[in-house]
């Protein structure tokens, strides 16, 4: 299993790369394309629009395909989109690239965490899925500078290049280590869409839109706030980007562990942690050493909870839960456009670089509600002692087990 899930990080370390290097970016590929800095904004918005409709659209399609089989089609549109990338002469080119790096993102995720579940020993599902997530996270403290540094140094092009080299190590490793799997049964559009029927389902897709626009909010202006605020060079602010990449890493791995116990319960803690955390860095993003410390808790307690709600999702959305783990995806880009949307226009109203960080706040104290609204109606719902024993056993077939004990 550690080799398979080893071989699916790796894949998630690649998407990870280019959706956030980017970022780092904008400035080089604007000037050399031509174009200003807002319409170059469009790149990062252009991947978001693609992980939104290739998350459920491919998903969908690959319905009767092998999971490794789509796992594999989804890094070879993954690599063609970022050489597409490297090689993209105008700036409508590159919009168009982008958008296609994006489409195999959420499919990715989708059905990589139900493969990482099936894998994996009893009572340790979340645990493998935050192995694969980690991946990601580490990205943000790896790829993402060095990214940045290569492309600001030799140009932009060579990034992604060195993103769609990535792309073919992933291929190669999900070819070999990550094992056969069965043919579907026989699926239809009907029955992949009847758990859509499960408020559990919509409850959770909640938590994802209000909990992690919470974070999105604050990191969207992290670089300002460090930089005209807390009084660092664009020089640290990189390294502290990278710290925040630290704490993501750390809270994904913690929260995979916790998750596998008490799923439920974990969403609690990090959500209210995560709320307390960015109040706090409202009054912290003035000291040059109490910045960085809050930094790294946001990191970490905004995505502790990835690990559960995959883990959630895949319980409630059993009759599909390929199509239900990869709508997660579309989910956290829409979070992420919602919360960079919400503290552009408490900063555009006057209240100050830091107001963000009250807006974070209040999102996650909103997908916190969700939670507990979740659990109390699991609770009403579900008889714990039953439950509790399917979810300790680590189920693979999705279609016959029931939800876990809040617990």
């Amino acid at each position: 299993m550690s080799f398979a899930l080893l071989a699916l990080a790796i894949a998630a370390f690649g998407i990870g790369t280019t959706e956030f290097v980017m970022m780092g970016l904008l400035p080089d590929v604007a000037a050399d394309l031509a174009v200003s800095i807002p319409d170059a904004g469009g790149y990062v918005s252009l991947y978001a629009l693609g992980v939104v409709i290739g998350a459920p659209l491919l998903t969908i399609l690959g319905m009767r395909t092998r999971r490794k089989s789509l796992l594999l089609s989804m890094l070879l549109l993954f690599t063609a989109g970022n050489l597409f990338s490297a090689f993209a002469s105008t700036h409508g080119l590159l919009l168009a690239a982008r958008f296609v790096s994006g489409l195999p993102h959420g499919t990715f995720f989708g059905i990589g965490a139900v493969v990482a579940a099936d894998l994996a020993a009893p009572g340790r599902r979340a645990q493998a899925i935050s192995t694969m997530f980690l991946g990601l996270t580490v990205a943000n403290i790896v790829g993402v500078p060095l990214g940045t540094l290569l492309g600001q140094t030799f140009g932009w092009r060579w990034t992604f290049g060195l993103v769609a080299l990535i792309g073919v190590a992933a291929l190669a490793a999900v070819a070999v280590l990550v094992p056969a799997q069965p043919r579907p049964a026989d699926v239809s559009l009907r029955g992949e869409l009847r758990a859509f029927r499960s408020p559990q389902v919509w409850l959770a897709f909640a938590v994802v839109v209000f909990g992690f626009a919470a974070t999105f909010s604050f990191y969207s202006y992290i670089k300002p706030v460090l930089t005209d605020v807390t009084g660092y060079s664009p020089t640290a602010v990189t390294v502290l980007l990278a710290l925040f990449g630290v704490g993501m890493t750390v809270g994904t791995a913690v929260g995979g562990r916790l998750a596998d116990r008490a799923p439920l319960r974990t969403l609690y803690v990090f959500l209210t942690a995560l709320a307390a955390s960015l109040a706090l860095f409202v009054v912290t993003a003035h000291h040059a050493v109490l910045a960085p410390i809050t930094v790294l808790l946001i990191g970490a307690t905004g995505f502790a909870a990835i690990p559960s709600i995959q883990t959630r999702i895949l319980d409630h959305a059993r009759e599909s839960p390929a199509l239900g783990s990869a709508s997660v995806q579309s989910t956290f880009n829409i979070a992420n456009a919602l919360g960079a949307y919400l503290g552009g226009l408490v900063i555009a109203a006057g209240f100050g670089l830091t107001s963000p960080s009250w807006v974070g706040a209040l999102l996650a104290v909103v997908g916190l509600g969700f939670a507990l609204l979740s659990g109390w109606l699991e609770r009403r719902s579900q008889p714990a002692g039953p439950v509790r024993a399917q979810h300790a056993g680590g189920p693979t077939d999705y279609a016959t087990v029931g939800p876990p004990s809040p617990e």
